[in-house]
């Protein structure tokens, strides 16, 4: 049996840090989306805005990433998001071929 402490294990953190950005990349596409010109506004004045289309490319990037990184597909893993256990996986989408798959975090 499984323990439910898991999600604590130091050989996720490379994914839980890679998680993290996906959904930091997610928040700054809705400020883009939201915002008057279509890019946001940097959280730190030192660093450029982003475009739009460039948020997405960074998204589509990451999403690839943490796919490659999950041991297994169409199933949920337990990852440490920071409160508590949180669940990532990649299902199939089915008719796709080749196939594809998409990326689903719940936290």
């Amino acid at each position: 049996m499984a323990s439910n402490l898991d999600y604590l294990d130091p050989a996720l953190v490379p994914l839980e840090e890679k998680v993290d950005a996906y959904l930091e990349t997610e928040k700054a596409i809705q400020r883009a989306m939201a915002a008057p010109q279509g890019s946001v506004p940097p959280q730190n004045p030192a660093e450029p805005a982003h475009s739009l289309q460039q948020l997405r490319q960074d998204l589509a990037r990451l999403e690839q990433e943490i796919i490659g990184m999950l041991p297994t597909r169409d199933e949920w893993l337990k990852v440490n998001l920071g409160y508590g256990p949180s669940r990532v996986g990649a299902w199939h989408v089915p008719g796709t071929s080749p196939a594809r798959y998409e990326l689903r975090v719940v936290h």
